[in-house]
């Protein structure tokens, strides 16, 4: 009878399940397709399952978890810590879609004090003279993210393989999380610079740090198109670049297999004078296209790395992440045409974000909706909009470089993040995005949070 007694409930919470599936499928496709782009719509669709799967998953539930190592369980309402309730609201809104406000709590990282921040991202350092830059956080609307906290991600990281792959932008975001963990330590020499001297990896792009105490390793590798630059000889027998368009970059085939999780990025190359023009620079196979426009290029790299992705990643293993553009704040010029940023100290006042969505950005939602593989976009293109006071600008290079009056004599840097500093929002993001995903939902829940 207790055998027949569970079926029962089994077969009910199935046909409960279905019932709501059409029913989301009804809803979204006679009222919503219209105005939605395909990615708002799984987000949308996922979050009315996500809502039932929890529902039966919560404590509330007469099954137990099978899951015994789970410290996290999620509802749209709470996150539960080891059977501590805290309203962390993550599930039932956009993180990426809110402000920053003001906030007098001091970084995760002291400015001068992490060793592994690159001297062009070291603002405090090179001289900035003002830190107001360093107290806003991110507030999404509808819903509270938790702070970052070391001890705990790197707890999630315990045994793992975290790799940061794109281009400096990315790298901005490894250096910083790289310094937030190590604030945690108490014994700051328990981190330590991995060697790649063996393997010749250096030299092709790859960088790491392990926190020997959780034998965890967080790693850069510079892969700034995702796909792979090359060279053809030209009708003089002269070496010319070109970028393969059809063709992952080499060095990410020798990091994925031991990864738990990657997180990847491209876009600012492709603002460059040579992938803008497009001109006898692309290749796929033997052809070289004499024109093509940079949209088009791009969306066949982004098809080319999802192709990639969708055909070696383990899903069960490795979660993908991939980071959006980050916006950059040149005034009167490009950055190798005089443009500028210094003097900003204050985040953009207006709440309305006006900053228009790049058509890139576009060309990722839509590539990665047609993915098998669960990838987490994390869209930090509007948080970083109103940023303009975040950028090294002239404190890229130190005084005795740059001189008296910097401002016109040397290339400003509005496109990457003084360290501390925005970045370190990204990584909250990711940090909370752990914690929800530790839960025992699928991994498809990850595309609603």
């Amino acid at each position: 009878m207790a055998d027949l007694k569970n079926l029962f409930l089994i077969t009910k919470h199935q046909i409960f399940l279905t019932s709501l599936f059409f029913l989301s499928l009804f809803l979204l496709s006679s009222s919503l397709l219209p105005v939605l782009s395909p990615s708002l719509i799984v987000s949308s669709f996922t979050s009315r399952l996500l809502t039932a799967a929890n529902f039966f998953s919560s404590p509330s539930s007469t099954s137990a978890s099978s899951d015994t190592a789970t410290l996290y369980t999620v509802s749209p309402r709470r996150i539960r810590v080891k059977n501590e309730f805290k309203k962390i609201e993550l599930t039932s809104c956009d993180i990426f879609d809110g402000s920053w406000v003001f906030d007098d709590t001091k970084p995760v990282y002291s400015p001068g004090y992490c060793p592994f921040v690159e001297d062009k991202f070291n603002c405090f350092k090179n001289g900035r003279p003002d830190s107001g830059f360093l107290r806003y956080r991110w507030q999404p609307h509808g819903c509270s993210i938790p702070r970052f906290d070391g001890k705990k991600m790197l707890k999630i990281l315990r045994g793992k393989r975290l790799v940061f792959v794109g281009d400096s932008l990315n790298r901005n975001m490894w250096e910083s999380l790289v310094c937030s963990l190590r604030s945690a330590l108490e014994d700051k020499n328990r981190v330590s610079k991995v060697s790649w001297r063996r393997s010749n990896l250096q030299n092709e792009g790859f960088y790491g740090f392990r926190f020997k105490d959780f034998g965890c390793s967080v790693d850069f590798i510079k892969s700034p198109f995702l796909v792979q630059e090359s060279e053809v000889l030209d009708g003089y027998g002269k070496r010319k670049e070109t970028l393969r368009l059809d063709v992952i970059q080499g060095s990410i085939k020798k990091i994925y297999k031991d990864a738990d999780i990657i997180v990847f990025n491209t876009g600012h190359w492709w603002t460059h004078q040579k992938t803008y023009e497009g001109k006898d620079y692309y290749q796929e196979g033997n052809r070289v296209y004499e024109k093509l426009g940079v949209k088009e290029a791009y969306t066949k790299a982004l098809h080319t790395w999802a192709d990639w992705v969708d055909s070696n990643i383990n899903m069960t293993k490795t979660r993908v992440f991939f980071v959006g553009y980050s916006s950059s704040h040149f005034r009167k010029g490009a950055w190798n045409a005089g443009g500028q940023c210094d003097g900003e100290t204050r985040p953009i006042q207006n709440k309305t974000y006006t900053g228009g969505y790049p058509w890139m950005m576009k060309v990722v939602e839509s590539v990665i909706s047609d993915m098998k593989t669960p990838v987490f976009y994390m869209n930090i293109t509007k948080m970083t909009w109103y940023r303009t006071d975040g950028h090294p600008s002239v404190y890229r290079q130190p005084v005795e470089t740059r001189g008296s009056s910097p401002a016109t004599r040397v290339f400003q840097d509005c496109s990457h993040w003084c360290l501390p500093g925005v970045p370190d929002s990204w990584n909250q993001l990711l940090y909370a995005t752990l914690l929800v995903s530790r839960g025992s939902l699928p991994y498809k829940s990850l595309g609603t949070l």
